[in-house]
């Protein structure tokens, strides 16, 4: 099962977990309730997938990694306590809360939820002596004396023998109380993720003509060489990172992350022509439409593989701008939100708004369920609201601040709309563009397969359309050889509808 399925299960499983019958009871009893089981090779997301799955359903994750962890911390702290048996008193050996099962009260009382995940990674590499507590733990939901609290999902991972040696393998007791999900590596569920992941254009453009080196795991005479999707994500960072401080980044720094040698030069050698192309054409003259003929010219000679670079740094450049209208698009809807709640008495005031938005974050943060981008558009919006209650509070009455926030909301709005007319004549800069370098030819084809694929591009498509991009959609379309690399545009844009 890939990557995405499992996060699928996983968040139907949590679902079905928390449903109740007509009795106010849970539809399916706590005692039959399996502890999800996670098994993949590392590095393919299994933690990701589970943290998303947590924000999809605004339900805080707790999450452990239990090769961290002893005994006592797992177990609890022993004490000796007095109990009676037939009218004798006796001592007998109690346990502390454990540590874990203290957080998840800790995170039930911080985020106000009665419900959560509690994660835990690396489950089959725990030590000899912390293994019982484990398979204990994965039967009865419990630590020590401490059981997790009802409405609280288990879900563990952990890595295949092959891949740990340390990996401590389940007995069938155990097996035999878990939903046991088998994850293999797809590459098309992460290159989903990575657009918006804000993995580096260069990684994305990459991996999709060379899909082969997106993982693998091979044991040679000089040992282990791997390549992973975290490897790549973390090269993402600081490649990222290095730009923005102007230093170069080479072969030798490549393979820290990327630990194939073969994948890590060919990958440093594609970055090489990346950068070329970004020293020589200034993409923003190209949505600008201020790139000289001449230049064009050039291009539009080029090999296949400088015109790939030259495909992803254009795809690069409008994702900044497409990012940049998602983010205050959706800040500006919850805005809109409010604001309709403060005509309707819902809300007494936006100094009540902002209070509900600011506590509704920080539960977030606390909770883990809040991703980059969703934090962004909780502090756009709390700085919009914030904005325009300081309109309101210069106002004599109510009438006058409700005029004051509805104008101060149609200026906002107008933001929104000007950064649609800007991308609308990028986007057409940039067709004309790859209409002159590329013609129909397979860069053309990549150019669009990209726009459709990406989530802020396909975001931006799907609310404001466009004319060119479903033209050379059709046109490609009657190309039987390039309907696979369309990949169903159509079906994309209308599944976000």
């Amino acid at each position: 099962m890939n990557i995405k399925r499992a996060g699928e299960e996983i968040k139907n499983t949590v679902r079905a977990y928390l449903e109740l019958d007509e009795d106010g009871k849970s539809l399916i009893p706590i005692a039959r309730q399996r502890p999800i089981l996670l098994i993949g090779p590392p590095g393919i997301g299994k933690t990701d997938i589970v943290k998303q799955v947590a924000a999809s359903l605004d339900i805080p994750i707790l999450s452990y990694t239990m090769t961290h962890h002893t005994r006592q911390s797992v177990m609890g702290l022993p004490y000796i306590d007095k109990d009676q048996f037939q009218g004798q008193e006796f001592q007998i050996t109690s346990y502390t809360m454990s540590e874990i099962i203290a957080s998840v009260y800790k995170m039930m009382k911080e985020t106000g939820r009665e419900h959560g995940i509690l994660f835990i990674d690396e489950i089959n590499c725990v030590s000899e002596t912390l293994a019982p507590v484990m398979l204990q733990f994965l039967q009865e939901k419990k630590f020590g004396n401490t059981k997790l609290p009802e409405g609280w999902i288990i879900v563990a991972a952990g890595n295949p023998q092959e891949y740990n040696r340390a990996v401590r393998e389940f007995d069938v007791a155990t097996l035999d109380r878990v939903r046991l999900i088998n994850v293999e590596p797809d590459y098309k569920t992460w290159k989903e993720y990575a657009g918006k992941a804000g993995i580096h254009r260069s990684i994305q453009t990459y991996l999709g003509q060379k899909e082969e080196n997106f993982y693998k795991i091979e044991t040679t005479v000089d040992g282990k060489r791997f390549v992973t999707a975290r490897g790549w994500e973390d090269l993402s960072n600081i490649l990222k990172a290095y730009e923005r401080l102007g230093i170069g980044l080479d072969e030798s720094i490549v393979e820290e992350y990327i630990q194939h040698s073969e994948t890590a030069i060919d990958f440093a050698n594609y970055l090489e022509l990346y950068a070329k192309y970004e020293k020589m054409i200034d993409m923003q003259q190209v949505l600008e439409a201020k790139l000289g003929q001449e230049t064009i010219a050039k291009v539009a000679e080029a090999s296949f593989d400088e015109k790939i670079s030259i495909v992803s740094l254009l795809l690069g450049t409008l994702d900044i701008d497409f990012r940049s209208y998602y983010l205050k698009d959706k800040a500006t809807g919850l805005v809109f939100e409010d604001i309709k709640s403060l005509k309707k008495n819902s809300l007494s005031s936006l100094s009540d708004a902002i209070k509900i938005r600011e506590d509704q974050l920080l539960k977030k943060r606390k909770g883990g369920m809040i991703d980059r981008d969703d934090e962004l558009i909780y502090d756009e919006l709390i700085a919009m609201l914030k904005e325009l209650n300081d309109m309101a509070l210069d106002q004599s009455d109510d009438e006058a601040a409700m005029k004051s926030i509805e104008e101060g909301f149609y200026s906002m709005s107008d933001e929104v709309e000007a950064a649609i007319e800007k991308l609308n004549r990028e986007l057409e800069n940039a067709y004309d563009f790859a209409d002159q370098a590329f013609g129909l030819g397979p860069e053309m084809v990549l150019f669009i397969t990209e726009l459709s694929a990406g989530f802020y591009s396909l975001y931006y498509l799907k609310d404001n359309g466009s004319e060119r991009f479903y033209k050379y959609n059709s046109i490609m379309l009657k190309d039987s050889g390039r309907e696979d690399c369309i990949n169903s545009i159509d079906q994309k844009l209308a599944s976000m509808i």
